[in-house]
């Protein structure tokens, strides 16, 4: 019985070929110029066809294990690890892993059809191109720091969803401030920028979305120079803050947050962090190995950050700070208290005074006139239970009924008092007044 032969349709061209030059109806010459060798290989091919025949021209690795091939030990001792103590991982983290951490050498492709054929991985399917206008990166480094936070499970349940503030440079594309919140706030970015501040200095400018934090949203606010609290701040330490308009013109602070959600749970998983002090103690870390990998150079070597100077004093930039104005008597609301201002000048000097509110994010008040700290006192709110009481309603929780704007006629505060219809015309003159005409009848 005739053995079946497997040929690819490279190899029955070459039969085709050696046929016809068996048969001295070509030259080898023009033999080499069909089949694109050299006439040394022609040769070769030809003694193969008229020893074994077609057999002579198949491939001789056919049905055998490539040279490259993964041993069975080394598959199963990578499907192990994929499996528990790397699940869950993509296949180029989980190629990084298995050949940093755990020392196996296997490609990436590899590691990826060993995770298709054990459905470990699907394969994506690709999304349609929707093309953007390219934004070119800024040439210096601090030129301009992208910010932006992400609301995720980063503890994978092991703790409470949490904010991840991310601060990236444009221009080189590295991580340059990332920390754990419990929500976006302007105090949670206050924080993360004076981290960043006293690392590396002040940038030129900030690059946000139109978040309530960094812009006044509301068309009937008022003038296009309304500024929010975060504005204010960047203000004060001569720091341009500037908004996208489409999420995708700040691309680059979107890609990586989503390149941290794939990789950032799996590294603190592995390392059993399971808190944000403990996600915020190892974040310099996988910042730096973060950077290592994936930073760029800039194409200018300036560094456009500028240091701090001692006017700028971010314990109290950094603050939320609100205007008022003292009364007669030197007291002023702010968040529904009542604040009394201490002080041994002259109460005139400060009446209808304007002083700055400022509140930290240890929610401490500090009041301040012409850049100075006025000692105050505090007017406690009169608390009831399930109920609170601002200071302007005091008065009439108070009050256990309400009275009538007028007294009738009958009423007993009426009696033994003179009313302006019964009082004599001379009262004004008498020297005692009223009351004591009152006594002598």
């Amino acid at each position: 019985m005739d053995e079946l032969l497997k040929m690819s349709a490279k190899e029955l061209n070459r039969l085709e070929v050696m046929q016809r030059l068996s048969e001295k109806r070509m030259s080898q010459k023009e033999a080499g110029k069909i089949l694109d060798l050299s006439t040394r290989q022609i040769k070769r091919l030809l003694r193969a066809y008229r020893k074994l025949g077609a057999a002579g021209l198949g491939s001789k690795h056919r049905g055998r294990k490539g040279n490259n091939c993964l041993s069975e030990e080394m598959k199963k001792q990578a499907l192990n690890l994929l499996k528990t103590k790397y699940q869950g991982f993509g296949p180029m983290l989980a190629h990084e892993k298995l050949v940093e951490k755990d020392k196996l050498k296997l490609s990436d492709e590899s590691v990826r059809q060993l995770m298709i054929e054990e459905n470990l991985w699907k394969p994506r399917k690709a999304k349609k191109i929707v093309t953007h206008q390219l934004r070119e990166r800024r040439a210096c480094f601090g030129e301009m720091i992208q910010i932006d936070g992400s609301l995720h499970d980063w503890f994978e349940g092991r703790a409470e969803v949490c904010v991840l503030l991310v601060f990236i440079d444009d221009a080189t594309g590295r991580l340059v401030q990332l920390r754990f919140v419990d929500s976006e706030s302007f105090f949670s970015y206050c924080q993360a920028a004076e981290g960043y501040f006293r690392q590396y200095g002040k940038p030129l400018a900030f690059y946000s979305d139109k978040n309530s934090i960094f812009r006044v949203n509301l068309p009937s606010a008022g003038s296009q120079d309304d500024l929010t609290q975060f504005g204010r701040a960047m203000l004060e330490l001569d720091l341009e803050s500037i908004c996208a308009n489409p999420p995708q013109a700040k691309g680059r602070v979107e890609r990586v947050i989503q390149t941290l959600q794939d990789r950032l749970p799996k590294e603190m998983r592995l390392r059993g962090i399971d808190s944000l002090a403990k996600g915020n103690a190892y974040l310099p870390e996988f910042l730096q190995e973060f950077n290592a990998r994936f930073g760029e150079q800039p194409r200018s070597n300036v560094d456009m950050h500028r240091p701090l100077t001692p006017k700028d004093d971010l314990a109290r930039i950094l603050t939320w700070q609100e205007t008022r104005t003292l009364s007669e008597n030197l007291t002023l609301q702010f968040q529904k208290t009542v604040y009394q201002i201490q002080t041994n000048r002259p109460s005139y000097a400060l009446r209808k005074a304007q002083v700055t509110v400022c509140v930290n994010a240890q929610e401490e008040i500090t009041i301040l006139y012409n850049g100075k700290a006025l000692p105050y006192t505090i007017y406690h709110q009169q608390i009831k239970q399930a109920e609170i009481v601002s200071a302007k309603q005091l008065d009439l929780a108070l009050q256990p009924t309400r009275l009538p704007t007028k007294p009738a006629l009958d009423h007993p505060w009426r009696k033994g008092f003179a009313t302006p219809l019964s009082r004599p015309r001379n009262v004004a003159s008498h020297p005692k007044g009223d009351i004591s005409i009152l006594e002598n009848r």
